[in-house]
């Protein structure tokens, strides 16, 4: 948080507007608390500038700061160490003293939590001790109307705007957490579905199908001689290859489609709603479009694909028994020659040989 470009500056903008607008009306039940006491012209004087220019001094010192979240922490504890001295300067009065007090704490509460409100607590105890030294000592245990009213506004404002603050606060984090959350599940080279994100798709994708018998294909993807590519035109290229045939599974598919990068070359695809009829043209279609491809800087580039299809049925046992006969759809488009869309036959097993490259 110490730095000039972090969060440091973020966090003294954010007490910026609680703190004028606390300072601001806590001037109000101080000034009438203290009013009644006749105070020498300094304390005035004080008040006013810690009413009113403190906060924007204090803003800017921390701004300027080398460490600005360091300063601002600072800044609290300089306020909870007036607010003992506005404590004591009212002669304790209860109402007053209690409202300016319990607001300081809420605020240091927010800002830094346990550690914060201890220091805090020391501050306004150094503040009670040093306004008594150069003031003396006094008891005022009666509010008048004048204090009540002038109470309020500190009671009611300065608690919405810090609830405001906070409220900001929380929705930045969340908006955070989601798109941690999104990047969690995004594959970073291209932007689709992760291969453990789109393996959990996968499995409620089998257990609604199963449930509501509903029509289902997924697609396996395999970037043909792929390894052959990134030796020949290296391996800048080859992600091009894989950035490119993520785009165009962006352009072909529905929204209910789900696309990701199951690993290395390979692609996986959801189909919901969809016949065998339907999904092999939809496949077929992606796989002449990507070998239409055609880049004046690489003339001799050409990309094909492989793929296997398997449409979900009741005699499947798991959602990787399903990913197996895609798999295995997959392995018979390779070994008949690639470049081909093949769908798998349910009924038979699994064969465990591995792909030619």
């Amino acid at each position: 948080m110490d730095n000039r470009s972090g969060k440091g500056l973020s966090f003294v903008k954010r007490i910026y507007v609680p703190r004028c607008i606390g300072l601001g009306i806590g001037l109000f039940s101080v000034a009438a608390a203290v009013a009644p006491l006749s105070p020498p012209s300094w304390v005035w004087g004080l008040l006013l500038f810690n009413g009113l220019l403190w906060p924007h001094a204090a803003y800017q010192w921390a701004m300027r700061s080398a460490q600005p979240y360091q300063a601002e922490r600072r800044n609290l504890l300089l306020d909870s160490l007036m607010g003992g001295f506005w404590t004591a300067a009212m002669h304790f009065n209860p109402l007053p003293v209690v409202t300016v007090l319990s607001m300081m704490t809420m605020n240091n509460v927010a800002a830094g939590g346990k550690r914060l409100v201890v220091q805090g607590v020391v501050a306004q105890m150094a503040g009670m001790l040093l306004c008594t030294a150069l003031l003396g000592t006094g008891l005022q245990l009666t509010a008048t109307p004048l204090q009540v009213y002038a109470c309020l506004p500190m009671l009611t404002l300065y608690p919405l705007a810090l609830g405001w603050v906070c409220y900001r606060l929380a929705i930045k984090l969340a908006e955070h957490k989601r798109r941690l959350s999104a990047l969690s599940r995004t594959d970073s080279l291209t932007g689709l579905l992760n291969h453990g994100a789109w393996k959990d798709l996968l499995l409620l994708k089998f257990q609604a199908c199963q449930q509501q018998q509903l029509p289902a294909v997924i697609a396996l993807i395999d970037v043909d001689h792929f390894k052959t590519i990134n030796d020949t035109f290296g391996h800048v290229v080859g992600d091009c290859v894989l950035r490119q045939l993520s785009e165009e599974l962006k352009r072909n598919l529905r929204e209910v489609d789900q696309a990701g990068r199951y690993g290395g070359d390979e692609f996986c695809v959801i189909l919901p709603g969809t016949t065998e009829a339907q999904a092999c043209q939809a496949m077929d279609r992606l796989r002449e479009q990507v070998a239409s491809y055609r880049t004046p800087q690489l003339p001799h580039l050409r990309i094909s694909l492989s793929i296997g299809l398997s449409a979900f049925h009741p005699e499947l046992d798991s959602p990787e028994h399903w990913l197996e006969q895609a798999d295995k759809a997959l392995y018979g488009a390779k070994h008949r020659g690639r470049d081909q869309v093949n769908f798998a036959d349910g009924a038979a097993a699994p064969l465990k040989l591995a792909y030619p490259d």
